[in-house]
């Protein structure tokens, strides 16, 4: 795996062992992707799974409202923040 990683240049990030914490955010992320998504659906194929997680990221950042920002999704409020500036 890490020589892969190598292969290809990208760099491996790890938390501490045993603390979610540290990657809060995307460990959040990763859950609601599982239980919204992949749970849900059953894929034929690698393709089919990309071709599902491309159109729910898409649609996690441009529709999916959230509490946190005023029941906008995040395009939404970041034009939003914008047009105040």
């Amino acid at each position: 795996y890490r020589h892969m990683l190598e292969k290809h240049s990208l760099k491996q990030s790890m938390s501490r062992r045993g603390n979610c914490l540290d990657n809060a955010a995307m460990e959040s992320f990763f859950g609601t992707l599982k239980s919204e998504f992949f749970y849900l659906n059953s894929f034929d194929s690698i393709e089919s799974l990309e071709a599902g997680l491309v159109e729910y990221i898409k649609y996690y950042n441009q529709e999916r409202i959230r509490l946190k920002l005023k029941g906008l999704s995040p395009v939404k409020y970041r034009e939003q923040a914008q047009a105040a500036a």
